[in-house]
């Protein structure tokens, strides 16, 4: 029997349950499919998902959350905002120019194609977005009818569906100009009539609801920008009285924005009862009676099964006071951050599974409390009785408990996170110890991934091949790839990483405390895939993960080779972390772990150790009230993991996506002798925080834009570490890409670096001051 309250997923996962849409995309960019096969896969895809949520009792089944790429890049495409470089005048958007955005194009330009647009992260999760490129004078135009003819596709299936756009406002604040002086926002009055063309479409196609994200306002606003909402919705408002919008804000609590939501002429909002568990008060003290208030409460970021009775206790109120037709349950944000179904998982631990929801079963938590709000908790006993029994199994489980780890957390000191000298008379004694030229070149850790390797390491997991034999083909694909490094002339090595099926799962899978899915994939961007580990115990590592693999590759070689590691916060950030203790507890736990094995490293002879910490500024709180204490124990947390070592041994970092300007002094308390960072689309603009803070410590500003099959020229090359001499000196300059190279293909990877290496090269040839 379905509730009488309406059940919403804002949004879902698009990649499908066993990763279809990566298998068809990238057979389609391997030109193995054409562009209707491709097509005909995301119809498939989009008609399942619609299903799935019917078959799990969602009655309000979102559209247009579906996408090729990135949904902000498709909002790109909607009103037109093509840079010129892409070639696009006007008329529709083919699927080589939205492609081109979002890879970058061959054969074009001068430097041998058109550059991917710039890519960062979605707020404070490991989901990436395409960021929009505007000019001053803008002109936008409807150049896509992707949401409308999406919405018509499910209505011709059966399927009534609440549309989904990424809001007006949250578009721009998201975009950025080349043009410091233009303010996006200024944007605004040319950007809404586009808006106001696709809202008409859905009207004129039947559509009663619209769900508006402007997930902005969970952020610090402005004036400026509390205004540009308010403007937005009353032209909206104005124009279409009879269309209701759905205005859905998630990660977070509205806070100070409170009164503005709520000002603003919408008939329904959304709120992040998750992430905001303390706004409900306020929410409903303030919101209007015949406002429909959509309840996330159930977590849509992370894996464990709801504590439904708890959850009926705050909502039984909540609907005796407002009605089930003024009330819509929800996660806390899209689905798109989860995996599809737990039942997928064959081979997980019983005990652990039985503490787990995925996408599936969230929404059948969603609809046991829509029943259990409009029936009676008696209707839904079984299951209340379920949840309950699991989360008390998992609160007494001594596989989530160890005493000797929390012990050791409890002795450590506070000199334990302290290096022995500062930084320059350590940049002394590594420089007489490397006797490196200036620009010294390297990589970030990992080589390609090839059908070789995977083929390898999935008949070694099937058992076709042996132990020894697996070793064997590694030590090969290992011995190769540093021949390779020498050839082309770098002067800092890595080993490949060949043994590792991803940078934080490798580690969790050697480490207590962490679980591992067969098919828990969660969407990165693009074809990208991640299956982020699940940590539901105390952290320790049992044994050396890494030492062995270091000493075999640094024995091939008279080069330094760098022993790579994953740094605590990251390991932290990309895992579906337990939510039984503080996130600060559990990345110390995972820190000291790591200090583990840089000792082991450095009493191995590990010169360098690069602990990457590429999600450190990703984990920063959306309210800058919040930064202090989030950067405090995580910076602390990368310390007690790398500073119990010699001056002489060099620990490097690396960092992707940052946006450094309002941290770099936690960066700089990091205090890595050497930080790599990724520069190359932003075309070195991100150094200017380095420049005006004056860091003293090494930066391996990136070069080669390794999210791209383009393989950028050694002019290209050499162009971006002029801009980065610029912002620093030379002697703080490394060459590097812009992060590992595993997901790239040895064609692409081969001449790419061997230009940079010529670039490097160039520069030194040349008068260090030209």
């Amino acid at each position: 029997m379905s509730s009488s309250i309406k059940i919403a997923t804002l949004g879902t996962p698009r990649i499908g349950p066993r990763r279809e849409l990566k298998t068809a995309l990238e057979a389609y960019w391997a030109h193995k499919i054409g562009e209707k096969e491709l097509r005909e896969t995301a119809a498939r895809l989009r008609a399942d998902n619609w299903a799935r949520q019917k078959a799990a009792g969602v009655t309000v089944i979102p559209s247009n959350d579906f996408s090729f790429y990135d949904q902000v890049l498709d909002t790109s495409v909607m009103v037109g905002a093509i840079p010129e470089v892409y070639g696009w005048k006007t008329g529709g958007v083919t699927l080589g120019t939205y492609f081109a955005m979002a890879r970058g194009a061959h054969g074009e330009g001068s430097a041998g194609g058109a550059p991917a647009q710039e890519m960062t992260k979605w707020f404070d999760t490991n989901y990436h977005y395409m960021v929009p490129e505007f000019t001053a004078g803008q002109r936008f135009t409807l150049a896509s009818l992707k949401a409308v003819d999406e919405y018509r596709e499910a209505q011709h299936l059966g399927f009534e569906t609440r549309p989904v756009l990424l809001g007006p406002v949250t578009f721009l604040k998201l975009g950025k100009s080349k043009d410091p002086t233009l303010d996006p926002l200024t944007l605004l009055d040319a950007l809404l009539p586009v808006y106001l063309d696709v809202l008409r479409r859905f009207a004129a196609n039947g559509a009663e609801w619209v769900q508006i994200d402007e997930p902005c306002l969970v952020l610090d606003l402005d004036d400026a920008t509390r205004d540009a909402l308010r403007k937005t919705y009353r032209r909206f408002a104005d124009a279409l009285p009879s269309l209701k919008i759905m205005l859905a804000t998630y990660f977070g609590t509205l806070g100070d924005n409170l009164d503005t939501a709520l000002s603003l002429p919408v008939a329904g909002l959304h709120v992040d009862l998750v992430r905001g568990s303390g706004q409900l008060d306020d929410v409903l003290a303030k919101a209007p009676r015949g406002l429909v208030l959509s309840l996330g409460v159930i977590d849509g970021r992370n894996v464990w099964r709801a504590n439904l009775a708890a959850i009926l206790d705050r909502l039984e109120p909540v609907v005796a006071k407002r009605g089930t037709d003024h009330v819509q349950l929800a996660p806390s944000c899209s689905l798109l951050h989860t995996p599809v179904d737990l039942e997928l998982e064959r081979d997980l631990d019983a005990d652990v599974k039985s503490w787990l929801a995925f996408g599936v079963q969230k929404m059948g938590e969603l609809s046991t409390l829509g029943r259990a709000l409009s029936e009676g908790r008696a209707s839904v006993a079984p299951a209340l009785e379920a949840a309950s029994a699991a989360l008390a199994a998992r609160r007494a489980s001594p596989k989530v408990h160890d005493a000797a780890v929390s012990q050791r957390l409890a002795a450590v000191t506070p000199e334990m996170a302290l290096r022995r000298s500062p930084y320059p008379e350590r940049a002394a004694l590594q420089r007489r110890r490397f006797g490196l030229p200036l620009f010294p070149t390297t990589t970030i850790g990992s080589f390609p991934q090839t059908a070789e390797v995977r083929k390898a390491r999935a008949a070694h997991a099937k058992g076709a091949l042996t132990d020894a034999e697996y070793d064997a083909f590694l030590r090969e694909e290992t011995t190769r790839t540093i021949r390779w490094q020498e050839e082309v002339g770098l002067d800092v090595l890595v080993h490949g990483e060949f043994e590792r099926n991803d940078m934080v799962q490798y580690f969790g899978e050697k480490l207590s405390g962490f679980a591992f899915t067969k098919n828990g994939w969660v969407h990165s961007y693009g074809s990208r895939c991640v299956r982020p580990p699940i940590l539901y115990g105390d952290v320790s590592r049992p044994e050396p993960m890494t030492v062995g693999w270091w000493h075999y590759a640094q024995s091939q070689t008279d080069r330094p080779m760098k022993g790579m590691l994953t740094g605590p916060v990251t390991i932290l950030n990309w895992s579906f972390v337990r939510d039984d203790v503080p996130r600060s507890v559990a990345c110390r736990q995972i820190a000291l772990a790591i200090r583990d094995e840089v000792a082991d490293l450095e009493k191995a002879g590990a010169p360098m150790i690069q602990i990457d910490e590429a999600a450190l500024r990703e984990g920063l709180p959306l309210r800058r009230a919040d930064w202090k204490t989030y950067l405090g124990w995580a910076i602390t947390a990368f310390r007690l993991a790398s500073s119990g070592v010699a001056n002489e041994t060099q620990i490097h970092t690396h960092m992707c996506y940052s946006e450094f300007n309002d941290i770099i002094d936690a960066i700089a308390a990091m205090d890595a002798d050497v930080i790599s960072i990724e520069t190359s689309r932003s075309k070195m603009e991100l150094l200017d925080a380095f420049k005006s803070f004056k860091y003293p410590n090494e930066i391996g500003p990136g070069v080669y834009d390794i999210h791209s099959p383009r393989v950028p020229a050694v002019e290209e090359m050499t162009t971006l570490l002029k801009l980065a001499r610029e912002r620093l000196a030379d002697g703080q300059l490394w060459v590097n890409p812009d992060c590992g190279l595993k997901t790239r293909r040895w064609e692409e990877v081969r001449p790419a670096i061997a230009n940079m290496v010529a670039a490097a090269r160039e520069l030194r040839e040349r008068n260090p001051a030209d």
